[in-house]
């Protein structure tokens, strides 16, 4: 088989389900950013425990640490609406758009959630939701 003609089946779709998949260890490494160096008992990244470390943090760190988990939420239905397109012969185009739109309102999320910018956070999200229905409904006919 022709490794370049697999490569060209692996739509902009499928990477941006990669992307995404990899989204909340970006948020975790926001989270933890600067800590690993710092000891334990002086507040620094607690590897043994560290949900109850993530727990305890506030702030930027808190901030991205919740952007992890909702990052963690959205990947199920991302990750089902492409492959739901990709079965119902959605046009390829469409869905490697709107699965690109995803991927740049989840980043656009993130930042804003680390900001604390919510009224920009709550609009990413809610754009990033909308091309997920898009994504659904793209194959419809």
């Amino acid at each position: 088989m022709n490794t370049s003609l697999s490569l060209v089946r692996f739509s902009v779709a499928y990477w941006c389900v990669l992307v995404a998949a990899l989204l909340p260890l970006a948020c975790a490494g926001i989270a933890k950013w600067g800590m690993f160096r710092k000891a334990r008992r002086d507040g620094g990244y607690d590897n043994h425990n560290p949900r109850a470390w993530l727990a305890r943090q506030t702030d930027w760190r808190a901030r991205a640490n919740a952007a992890q988990a909702n990052s963690f939420e959205a990947l199920p239905f991302f990750i089902g609406a492409v492959i739901i397109a990709h079965q119902m012969g959605a046009p390829q185009l469409r869905v490697d758009l709107l699965a690109f739109i995803f991927i740049v309102a989840r980043l656009f999320y993130i930042l804003m959630y680390v900001g604390d910018l919510a009224t920009f956070r709550s609009i990413a999200w809610m754009v990033g939701l909308g091309a997920n229905i898009a994504i659904l409904f793209a194959g419809f006919r």
